[in-house]
């Protein structure tokens, strides 16, 4: 189907306010007993303060200026420094500060912690590892030539095109699992086997030459537009056309990329400010995609942007030749959208566009590694987004269910792409965690964060939303009660933003989330119980 096939539609601004490689989109903990109301203060205080750009930056500043005296007070080594990333401050005065952190002017990969202090003084710290950061030497024994070589061997294996090094191998400390070292981390740029570009990063060991560790950046994801109807747009007059600029929502701008795969492409332009038909359609899509989920995050999460500094992305859509996906691109922090099989369905539907926006928040936030368990849940990250994106809309055409990618029909049966209630019926997904789950490809090692989201917002068994029936299973036979999807999606994003870091892994989401809904909801309500109750029901204990 098109989305706009014949439908003229009329645009206005609003000012207020998916399979593996070729298929869709696409962490102390307290315990306590639970009571039957949640505690109002204490949701109040813990949600997030929505700082202007202005006032955002200069937290930051700030932060920053004080980092000296915070690398003594967490006891780190004279020669490790650290550098803010963000601040988050809640209603209570709560301060969240995420840094990344340096060793002799190295950056170190998976060094990143966040500090939390309440007004009182009470301070914690969730880090991304506890590993003394201290190598012997950074004087490299294994050259970045030969580093660089072990980096192309490497993305030969992923890469359909001739793999190129985009920029020389950089030295940096490796502390993202086992004992910290020096080591060399190269770019190779290249095409991945179904199109999508491809940026691989590289780790070897400085000393041995070794093979470390490598991580896809181009985050990908599939599904399918035209199934928006008659939709509102945020559009800008220059001179006597109209173009897709949306002023209200960070001057978000859509592209037309006309087949090519590089470049920006070409602005979207109309003369009346009437769009829809022919090669406008994909772009009505991404661009109306993209308004959604800016006021999503905005009037639900208090979320200015990707970034929270007001700053916009922009969509390219008629990418390559018959390309069947969609990616998000840090590069040029960016979404761009295939046109499908045969370039006669571009993927462009409301849930693929929050999806791929949701992996750039991601990559704002916790920055979670593209691979093993944190893979699945950055994954797991956008399809929670991408659902809740898809309720908030309440698009008349494509109401809000618990389904990814349930229009585009990509398995000719007419069934979706994932199920959130339970993901082993996608055929590769899974439902429960288990120790081998980080060997999945990301998109499947997803399953088991989707089906906590949706017991956790639904509860277990059988129930219909939105004419949808769902049947969410345990695994150990457990019944679970939601509490809302509302409750839900604001403990996941509090989670994402404020206690996990870029290893998260599936026990220590169980953490983060805890952590979330007891600031959220405190630790003796039903919202922390259930949370703890999901998990179980997933086998993460």
């Amino acid at each position: 189907m098109r989305l706009v096939a014949s439908t003229p539609r009329k645009k206005t601004v609003r000012v207020a306010a998916l399979v593996a490689s070729a298929a869709m989109v696409v962490v102390g903990v307290q315990t306590g007993s639970a009571s039957a109301q949640p505690d109002p203060a204490r949701e109040s205080g813990a949600t997030a303060v929505a700082l202007t750009p202005s006032q955002r930056v200069e937290a930051i500043k700030s932060a920053q200026a004080d980092t000296t005296s915070e690398a003594g007070a967490l006891g780190l080594g004279t020669q490790e420094k650290l550098v803010v990333r963000d601040v988050v401050k809640d209603a209570d005065g709560t301060v969240h500060t995420r840094y990344e952190r340096t060793y002799a002017g190295l950056p170190v990969l998976g060094g990143d912690l966040v500090v939390h202090e309440a007004p009182a003084g009470a301070r914690s710290v969730t880090e991304s590892t506890t590993a003394r950061i201290a190598v012997a030497t950074t004087d490299a024994a294994v050259t970045s030539a030969t580093a660089k070589a072990t980096a192309l061997k490497a993305a030969s294996a992923e890469q359909t095109a001739e793999a190129e090094a985009g920029t020389a191998p950089r030295k940096v400390i490796w502390a993202a699992s086992g004992k910290p070292v020096l080591a060399w981390e190269t770019v190779v740029r290249g095409v991945q086997a179904d199109g999508t570009p491809s940026e691989l990063h590289v780790v070897t060991d400085a000393a041995t030459g070794k093979e470390l560790f490598s991580e896809e950046a181009i985050e990908t994801g599939t599904g399918t537009g035209d199934y928006n109807g008659t939709v509102t747009l945020g559009t800008t007059k220059s001179g006597s056309t109209y173009n897709l600029t949306d002023a209200g929502r960070g001057n978000h701008k859509t592209y037309d990329l006309n087949q090519r795969t590089s470049g920006t492409g070409t602005l979207f332009t109309d003369a009346d400010d009437v769009w829809g038909g022919g090669r406008q359609s994909a772009g009505v899509d991404a661009h109306y995609g993209a308004a959604e989920t800016w006021d999503f995050y905005k009037n639900v999460l208090g979320r200015n942007g990707i970034k929270n500094n007001g700053v916009a992305s922009y969509s390219r859509v008629h990418y390559g030749n018959s390309y069947v996906n969609a990616f998000w691109d840090d590069s040029c922090f960016c979404m761009t959208y295939g046109d499908g099989s045969g370039n006669a369905n571009p993927l462009t539907s409301l849930d693929v566009a929050a999806h791929e926006m949701s992996h750039g928040v991601t990559s704002a936030t916790a920055n979670l590694t593209y691979s093993g368990e944190s893979g699945g849940l950055n994954e797991a990250t956008s399809d929670i987004f991408a659902t809740s994106v898809e309720f908030y809309s309440n698009t008349a055409s494509d109401p809000g269910d618990y389904l990814i990618g349930e229009e585009i029909d990509i398995n000719g049966d007419g069934t979706p792409l994932r199920y959130q209630d339970k993901p082993s019926k996608d055929g590769a997904s899974k439902d429960y965690w288990s120790s081998t789950l980080g060997n999945l490809d990301v998109h499947y090692s997803s399953g088991p964060a989707n089906h906590f989201f949706y017991l956790l917002s639904e509860g277990s068994g059988a129930k219909t939303v939105n004419g949808v029936s769902y049947n969410s299973p345990t695994s150990d036979g457990s019944k679970v009660t939601g509490i809302g999807r509302d409750k839900a999606q604001k403990i996941w994003y509090k989670a994402l933003t404020t206690y996990m870091t870029s290893n998260t892994n599936y026990a220590k989401a169980r953490t983060a989330t805890l952590s979330a809904a007891g600031a959220l909801y405190g630790t003796t309500g039903a919202e922390y119980k259930a949370v703890g109750a999901a998990w179980t029901a997933i086998n993460v204990k």
